[in-house]
């Protein structure tokens, strides 16, 4: 038999099942798109200016989460903000950086990396062979 709700508030620091469908909405969907879902870490975070999901991802699946140009992101937030605003609240979402930074771009075809780090024409070496 199911118990009735008291009315009373959640235990402080927990949300309430209902105010957490946003950060579980967020989390499924993600998870859904990406290719290490165990390595998705959602946080939600509540202040004056309203809810904030903090997304963490795999480092390989940020193109994933980001999409091209940032559309797949952006559509994750609004769909956050209108999951949100059936709770009466303003949410938004940041996607955090992972460790070690942005990966490396790759040297353009026909160019070298020197010792020091620049990028070199391949017939800059071949002439420096000369």
């Amino acid at each position: 038999m199911a118990e009735r709700a008291t009315g009373h508030a959640p235990a402080a620091g927990r949300p309430s099942e209902m105010e957490d469908n946003d950060r579980q909405f967020v989390e499924y969907v993600i998870k859904s798109i990406v290719t290490h879902p165990d390595d998705v870490k959602v946080d939600r975070t509540v202040d004056e200016l309203g809810v904030l999901l903090t997304v963490k991802v795999h480092r390989d699946d940020m193109g994933l989460l980001i999409g091209r140009s940032g559309a797949t992101a952006k559509s994750i937030r609004t769909l956050a903000r209108i999951v949100g605003m059936r709770n009466n609240s303003r949410v938004n979402m940041r996607i955090e950086e992972p460790e070690g930074g942005r990966m490396e771009k790759p040297v353009g075809s026909g160019s070298v990396l020197t010792e020091d780090g620049k990028s070199k024409d391949i017939a800059d070496v071949l002439g420096d062979l000369q």
